[in-house]
C-alpha cells in the first residue's frame, strides 16, 4: 500500500518551492492564492529570504505546509494515497492531501496555529533538544526527574528508536541534556508539544472548531495516538490535543506498516522523514517525490 508522509517544522530551506513555482502553472496559482490569504508575499521569503526570516514560527509553518501540499498536488495522477500521516505541523498537510481539509482552510489553520504558538513562545523562554542513543524509557525517566525538580521537561517527539526530542523550559532542557549521553539543541522558537504551549490551545481550538473538516478519502494517522482516523470530530479533537502532546512518529510508522504500508513517499522540503522511516522499518521503501 502507498503511504504519503509530510514533514514538520525544521525541514525548511531558502529557495524551497521556487522550482515548483517556475515550472508548474498549478503550483504558481496555489502559491499566489496563499500570498493573498496570508496578506503578504510568503513566496518572497521562501524563495529569496534569509535563514533567519524563514526560521520565525509564523513563517516556517505556512512555508513548510505550502511546499508539502503543493508538491503533492503537482504529482497529478501519481498522487493516490491509501494512507497519510504528517509529523507535527505535517499533520495539517496530511489532512489536506487526504481531502479532509481544503487547501485554503488548511493554510488558515496552519497560520492561526503558528501565530498562537509564537505568542506562547514569547511568554516564557523555552527550547527543545534531540536526545541520541538512549531508550525511550531512559529519556522519560530523565524528564520525570527534571520535572520533579520544578522545571518543565517532556518527551515531545518519538522520532525513531534512539532519537527522542525533549521540550521544555531552558533550564529544564539544560538539566536533562546534562544527564544524557548525547544531546543536540534544536534551532526552534520554543517548547513545542509541551505544557508550555497551553496558552496557544484556546486560540487554536476556536479556529479548528470553526473550520469544516470532512471525512478523509483515506485514513489519516494522527500524532497523538498513532492511529488511523476518518471521523471529522475525532480528527478535530486530536489536532487540538497535538499542540501539547507528544508526536508518536515511531509508533505511527510501525502502525502504518502493520496495516499494510510498503511504500512511503515524503512530500515537502528535505528528507528527514525518509531517514526516520528507514530506521523504524528498514523493510519498507521510503523515498521523496521522483
Amino acid at each position: 500500500m502507498k503511504a504519503f508522509v509530510f514533514p514538520g517544522q525544521g525541514a525548511q530551506f531558502v529557495g524551497m518551492g521556487k522550482d515548483l513555482y517556475e515550472n508548474s502553472a498549478l503550483a504558481k496559482e496555489l502559491f499566489e492564492k496563499a500570498n493573498d490569504i496570508l496578506g503578504y508575499r510568503i513566496t518572497d521569503i521562501m524563495f529569496n529570504g534569509t535563514d533567519e526570516d524563514l526560521r520565525q514560527t509564523k513563517v516556517t509553518q505556512p512555508a513548510v505546509f505550502l511546499h508539502s501540499v503543493i508538491s503533492a498536488l503537482c504529482m497529478g495522477d501519481d498522487f493516490k494515497p491509501e494512507m497519510t500521516a504528517g509529523h507535527s505541523l505535517g499533520e495539517f498537510s496530511a489532512l489536506v492531501a487526504a481531502s479532509a481539509l481544503s487547501f485554503e482552510d488548511g493554510l488558515k489553520l496552519v497560520y492561526a496555529r503558528a501565530m498562537a504558538m509564537q505568542k506562547a513562545c514569547e511568554i516564557q523562554p523555552s527550547t527543545m533538544a534531540a536526545i541520541i542513543a538512549l531508550s525511550d524509557e531512559k529519556v522519560e525517566e530523565i524528564c520525570e526527574q527534571v520535572t520533579a525538580e520544578g522545571e518543565v521537561c517532556v518527551a515531545a517527539n518519538y522520532n525513531c528508536p534512539g532519537q527522542i526530542v525533549i521540550s521544555g523550559s531552558i533550564e529544564g532542557i539544560n538539566k536533562a541534556a546534562a544527564g544524557a549521553k548525547r544531546a543536540l539543541p534544536l534551532k526552534v522558537g520554543g517548547a513545542f508539544h509541551s505544557p508550555l504551549m497551553n496558552p496557544a490551545k484556546v486560540e487554536l481550538e476556536a479556529a479548528i472548531n470553526a473550520t469544516e473538516i470532512h471525512a478523509p478519502k483515506c485514513p489519516v494517522y494522527q500524532n497523538v495516538d498513532a492511529l488511523p482516523h476518518t471521523d471529522p470530530e475525532e480528527i478535530k479533537k486530536n489536532l487540538v490535543a497535538q499542540l501539547t502532546a507528544s508526536v508518536r512518529w515511531t509508533q505511527t510508522v510501525k502502525n502504518m506498516v502493520t496495516d499494510g504500508a510498503t511504500d512511503f513517499t515524503e512530500c515537502g522540503p528535505g528528507a528527514v522523514l525518509q531517514g526516520l522511516i528507514k530506521k523504524i522499518a528498514p523493510e519498507v521503501s521510503a523515498h521523496g517525490i521522483a
